[in-house]
């Protein structure tokens, strides 16, 4: 007779969920939130608010001091954090700036908002200085209806320590004053890289022209000032004489444009300066921001200043038929020797993660292609002498790639296998730049076919299922026409771990899994990960597997503020659910937007699969690696899941884990 297991610690019921309040969340998990590595992105929040304040033209004076007791001060002359009772909380506004995620005073875009253009997304920034900070102590001096007034709060491990008190003040200081003591307990190291502070500072003097950034170090007495009048010119100028012996071909290149109220599918505002060099020889120097906010790993505004220039020099080369026979222009060949700065204004940025390291808004590469393009194509034609050592250069460029592609050919075997015929190749033969995506189903594959770019992107359909290679040996491989026709048109025959594959014959840099986004998507996706890492393992340690991530919905959100009528695509449900909480807060009612599902790839007209999910600027790809897993780990692993004789160990995992899995009924 069965008998029922006794209750336990592992048992699972009601009360194993947990709800995290307040700034639990942060506390819990702080790497989703900022850096680890120590605490310089929890202080960086708070420079960032001061400097919103500059940008919408309300500060000229940021103060940061470095204090001997390991807390670091930020202070502007600002507005001041409003201090009044909350109309819907009921508790002073300042306190819930930095108690509570997703409270700010950036979601408000819109006409009268207080900040038309900020790096604040999230509303997450300084409560997550607050959450990872033994102390918080915040000074707030106010001008309102009320007269002049003086506010402290103190804060302990996110927790109010000292109520907001207030005081009447003589004179008529305003703006904030915040205190942060990093708590260890969340870092690496506790110690804030006095550099990469400078490095921050300095970048948001020459990103605000005429503002006074100061950095008082209490440590050693040193004090340094930075305040640029010439802006992002002086800036470029003075980076590339630090690093770069090369003189610049053409005078440097400089311009600022911003939308008009009447601009077309941007909101006022919305734009971009920038100054561009081409330098022959040395090192590059490549900075972008978006409304002040650095981004490390460049993005989507980057992509529209490579569309720019490469469109405006095309154009002149094509103009004056400089162009010599059989050398045909890529954008890396205009890319190759460029150094800039680049500041772009985004009404609404999209960051990829909270540390807003790269750009993610489909719209800025639009937005900055089509200001930067018509001046610099304008320079070129009324300096032509200029214009043509510019297409000099990018011609060599041309011309080498060219070359290093022609050694690469020479090492081909001449009896290359026929390709098989549904195969749809890309014309480059820039190996590193080429790409092969594997789409599931013939429907999909036309819609690929007609939205790719067919310099260098290629498409192979892929009918069905593929077969679950784990127990098929090499040998017999070539057997299933699909497995035969993806090795033929990869180049790279089927090999074990430690072999020495010849990789010569490889044809593409990139070959991209694109099935629907649902579960018989994700078991193709299995599939052919099991038939990469088990007989082509070679590709996945060098990087060449990514995974294409298509959305599962769209909405269409309607005119709001100065943001125009939008499709926005959402990956998943969690996505979807953030994207209609954004348009909530954004003011728009309930019903007032249009959700559509995409059941499959086959659904999505060619535009729309090119725009989400196939054009390098805007999609997304996940490289594929092992991670943490060793080879034998991820061996033993792949053996459980796709091993015939594995039903046990496999049911056995599956209930251990079934609670994690997120059912697509």
């Amino acid at each position: 007779m069965a008998t029922r297991k006794s209750a336990s610690a592992s048992d699972y019921s009601e009360s194993s969920i947990r709800v995290l309040k307040g700034l639990e969340p942060v506390k819990q998990r702080p790497g989703m939130y900022t850096r680890t590595e120590n605490p310089l992105h929890i202080i960086q929040e708070v420079i960032d608010n001061a400097s919103d304040e500059a940008l919408g033209g309300y500060c000229q004076n940021i103060i940061v001091t470095v204090n001997t007791d390991g807390s670091v001060s930020v202070e502007d002359d600002g507005r001041g954090i409003p201090v009044g009772l909350h109309p819907d909380e009921h508790v002073p506004t300042v306190e819930i700036v930095f108690t509570r995620l997703h409270a700010g005073g950036k979601f408000d875009k819109g006409s009268g908002g207080a900040y038309a253009f900020s790096g604040g997304l999230h509303g997450v920034g300084v409560s997550v200085t607050n959450a990872l900070s033994k102390r918080l102590e915040i000074t707030v001096w106010r001008k309102d209806e009320h007269g002049n007034g003086t506010h402290r709060l103190v804060f302990a491990d996110g927790d109010v320590l000292e109520p907001l008190r207030s005081e009447a003040a003589h004179g008529k200081k305003s703006g904030t004053l915040v205190t942060a003591w990093p708590d260890p307990k969340y870092f690496d190291s506790p110690v804030i890289s006095i550099s990469e502070l400078q490095r921050l500072l300095r970048s948001k003097a020459v990103l605000l022209p005429g503002v006074k950034v100061t950095l008082v170090n209490a440590k050693t007495g040193d004090t340094q000032t930075w305040q640029y009048e010439q802006g992002l010119r002086g800036y470029l100028v003075e980076a590339l004489a630090q690093v770069s012996n090369g003189e610049t071909v053409i005078p440097l290149f400089e311009g600022a444009q911003y939308a008009s109220a009447d601009a077309d599918g941007f909101a006022e505002g919305e734009g971009a300066a920038w100054v561009v060099a081409w330098t022959e020889e040395g090192a590059v120097v490549r900075e972008s921001y978006v409304n002040l906010i650095p981004t490390s790993n460049g993005g989507t505004h980057e992509s529209g200043l490579r569309e720019g220039l490469f469109g405006a020099v095309k154009s002149f080369v094509e103009m004056h038929s400089l162009l010599p026979k059989g050398v045909k222009l890529l954008p890396e060949d205009v890319f190759a020797r460029v150094s800039f700065v680049l500041s772009a204004k985004v009404l609404d940025p999209q960051f990829q993660g909270q540390i807003k390291e790269r750009l993610n808004s489909r719209d800025a590469v639009r937005l900055v292609s089509s200001f930067v393009r018509p001046p610099l194509e304008l320079w070129l034609n009324e300096h032509v002498d200029y214009g043509k050592t510019l297409a000099e250069l990018v011609i060599r460029q041309a011309q080498s790639r060219l070359r290093s592609l022609q050694k690469v050919e020479k090492k081909k075997s001449s009896g290359v296998a026929v390709l098989p015929g549904k195969l749809t190749d890309c014309e480059s033969n820039d190996i590193k730049r080429n790409e092969l995506f594997l789409v599931e189903g013939d429907s999909a594959g036309g819609s690929a076919k007609m939205g790719r770019d067919k310099e260098f992107q290629a498409i192979l359909p892929l009918r069905g299922k593929v077969l679950n290679s784990w127990e098929t040996d090499k040998d017999r491989l070539f057997a299933n026409n699909e497995i035969h026709d993806m090795a033929v048109a990869i180049g790279v025959d089927p090999h074990a771990v430690g072999d020495t594959p010849d990789m010569s014959g490889l044809r593409y840099g990139k070959i991209c899994i694109l099935s629907d986004a649902d579960v018989d998507g994700s078991h193709i996706q299995v599939l052919l990960l099991t038939l990469f890492f088990r007989h082509f393992p070679r590709l996945i340690e060098n990087g060449h597997i990514c995974i294409a991530r298509p959305p599962l919905f769209r909405v269409d959100a309607p005119a709001r503020g100065k943001k125009p009528i939008q499709k926005i695509y959402a990956l998943d449900a969690a996505e979807l659910s953030a994207i209609e909480d954004k348009l909530r807060k954004e003011g728009v009612r309930d019903g007032a937007w249009g959700i559509s599902r995409f059941k499959g790839l086959g659904e999505m007209n060619a535009e729309q699969l090119w725009e989400t999910t196939m054009n390098p600027s805007t999609r997304r790809l996940l490289p594929v690696s092992l991670g943490d897993f060793d080879q034998s780990h991820a061996a033993s692993r792949f053996n459980m899941l796709m091993g015939k004789g594995e039903a046990a160990a496999r049911r056995a995992w599956i209930e251990e884990h079934g609670n994690e899995a997120e059912a697509d009924i």
